[in-house]
């Protein structure tokens, strides 16, 4: 890796695009979840002190594993049960005082892939083992994962802690089961790459859009999950979905950092290649004739990609999948995204009708999404004074400092 930051900068980044790898290695080494935050925590710590001064060194992911590995030891020389931890630490991997190699991805031998299994143990609820995972692997803020799951940071932060504490207690192994096992963890798992690559195709806070670093973490992990279950016709669909939106990336943001919606993107900055790879996943995964809802999603995904003008989006049938997809889950989300749709398809007036259905929906109240597709069709129905008002309640909840900045410009467009 090559670093031309200065330390305090070069820190900073390396822990924000690859503290789940470093996370995931260091859970495997040290066998405890909180064990590895700490000790990531205390390395981070140290690089900031000493990168500024020496430098910063040829291999900064291995020097913080290391450096990490060096303080948990540091932190169990002063506990009373030192002896029994050592052994257990050295008995799984090398000795903190060797250097550590930093391995190729492997499908199997890959420490985040382990950690996205060990977070989707059946033991574990389906939430807390998306929030864990979210929480190691993505470099999430319970706060983050909170606003994703519609529920406070209280609330979030006690899963966290009990998911982590049942691990412990119930000795859950840091692997990736047998291949017969598979079937009874892939939904957690998919739910957490899902979960990971939507916090990096828009990141829910912070002055950046696109959190680059977690989609393709995500995509990784998909094409991974593909490559063990390659029968597994949602993992396909999981895995085309995020890779159809991710050939959008380029046009969603402007050469000055903001928003480009879907229908004002220029589409010949499309990336070809991923919407023929995902077109193509999309087909293997419908195959099975088993569509699943990420299948779904992937479709509607295609359609947009192949609509050479937003004009030439076949709306109808997207409404139509979105119909397809609300049989099969009980998602506020995508009972939101099902009336945008009707919007698009019919015009502001029936998404209007079709908000009114979804908008008392409790899981939504904070929702800011809500009030942005209810103030986008007031302003199209030419209903300004009350877009205004929606307007201000989107931005009162939104926290992404870019998707702040559209609303406002569409605000001020209703106030002229």
């Amino acid at each position: 890796m090559t670093l031309t930051l200065d330390g305090e900068d070069a820190a900073a980044r390396v822990y924000r695009e690859h503290s789940g790898r470093v996370l995931a290695t260091l859970i495997r080494h040290l066998g405890d979840f909180d064990r590895a935050e700490d000790a990531l925590q205390d390395a981070v710590t140290r690089a900031l002190e000493v990168w500024p001064t020496n430098g910063i060194p040829e291999n900064p992911v291995a020097w913080l594993i290391t450096t990490a590995r060096n303080k948990a030891i540091d932190r169990l020389r002063r506990e009373r049960n030192f002896a029994s931890k050592q052994d257990e630490i050295r008995a799984g991997t090398k000795l903190a005082t060797e250097p550590v190699e930093i391995e190729e991805d492997d499908v199997i031998a890959d420490d985040r892939l382990r950690l996205v299994f060990t977070a989707c143990h059946p033991a574990l609820a389906m939430e807390a083992r998306v929030a864990l995972t979210l929480r190691t692997l993505g470099g999430l803020t319970t706060s983050q994962i909170a606003r994703a799951f519609l529920v406070s940071e209280t609330t979030m932060a006690q899963r966290l802690v009990r998911a982590k504490k049942k691990i412990r207690l119930a000795g859950i192994p840091y692997r990736v089961p047998e291949r017969e096992r598979l079937p009874e963890r892939v939904e957690g798992v998919l739910a957490v790459i899902y979960l990971i690559f939507n916090e990096g195709y828009s990141a829910s806070d912070g002055d950046v859009l696109i959190r680059q670093e977690l989609s393709m973490e995500a995509i990784r992990l998909g094409r991974l999950v593909c490559s063990l279950m390659p029968d597994e016709p949602e993992a396909l669909g999981l895995t085309a979905l995020m890779v159809l939106h991710d050939s959008r990336r380029t046009a969603r943001v402007s050469p000055t950092g903001e928003l480009v919606t879907l229908e004002e993107q220029d589409r010949s900055l499309w990336n070809r290649g991923q919407i023929l790879e995902g077109l193509s996943l999309l087909d293997r995964a419908m195959r099975s004739q088993q569509p699943g809802p990420y299948q779904i999603q992937a479709a509607i995904g295609a359609l947009h990609s192949r609509a050479a003008t937003p004009e030439a989006t076949n709306w109808p049938q997207i409404v139509a999948l979105y119909d397809r997809l609300t049989e099969l889950t009980e998602s506020a989300v995508v009972a939101l995204n099902r009336a945008a749709a009707i919007g698009m398809a019919s015009g502001p007036g029936a998404g209007l009708a079709a908000l009114a259905d979804v908008e008392n929906d409790e899981r939504l109240r904070g929702y800011y999404l809500l009030h942005a597709a209810k103030a986008d069709f007031l302003r199209r129905a030419g209903r300004h004074r009350e877009a205004v008002a929606n307007y201000d309640r989107a931005l009162s909840l939104a926290s992404n400092t870019r998707e702040r900045a559209y609303l406002e410009r569409r605000r001020q467009e209703c106030s002229r």
